[in-house]
């Protein structure tokens, strides 16, 4: 792996593989796995209070090296810029909504890996109203703060889950690739 890339952050929207793709990357890569969303959330669903999780994000971005995953509009202006590579799971509904009931089915009442301590798996109207509108407000605004934040670090964008192997597949060959123009 190349030496420029010790901290990539994955996001995308819910179901696009981000968690699963981010373990393989550290698998992969030997760099210290960063679930966010295990830092977020307290037990019983609970966020984290907002100026409590930038600085605990601010903390996490100081790491010499890192795959981390997860959206959290209100830190990406920390994260983006500490990114030596940014992939960008951009997978259609059609994919990602089924891939969010197969995970609410196998793991329905119980604690994913990538998940804090008591809080087990759920699904709710809000997150499949949030999981629908994605591509017409969430993604805009991510693909706008990665534009506006990421100051020429490279980005991968992954929009099918054969493109998703295929480039984890180089990495596994030969290192994380350059970005394709």
């Amino acid at each position: 792996m190349p030496s420029d890339a010790r901290r990539i952050l994955v996001v995308g929207s819910g179901g696009a593989g981000k968690s699963t793709l981010a373990r393989e990357l550290a698998r992969q890569t030997g760099l210290p796995l960063v679930h966010l969303d295990r830092y977020f959330w307290q037990p019983g669903w609970v966020g984290t209070p907002t100026a409590q999780w930038r600085s605990v994000v601010a903390d996490l971005v100081a790491e010499p090296a890192w795959v981390m995953d997860g959206n959290y509009g209100g830190t990406l202006d920390l994260r983006i810029p500490a990114a030596d590579l940014i992939v960008f799971l951009d997978l259609p509904r059609r994919i990602t909504i089924p891939r969010v009931l197969r995970r609410w089915a196998r793991w329905h009442g119980r604690n994913r890996p990538d998940l804090a301590a008591n809080c087990p798996e759920r699904l709710d109207l809000a997150f499949l109203t949030w999981l629908w509108r994605y591509p017409s407000t969430s993604r805009n605004r991510l693909a706008d703060s990665i534009a506006e934040h990421h100051a020429g670090h490279r980005v991968v964008r992954l929009c099918t889950p054969r493109e998703v192997r295929l480039w984890l597949a180089a990495v596994a060959y030969s290192g994380v690739p350059a970005a394709r123009p």
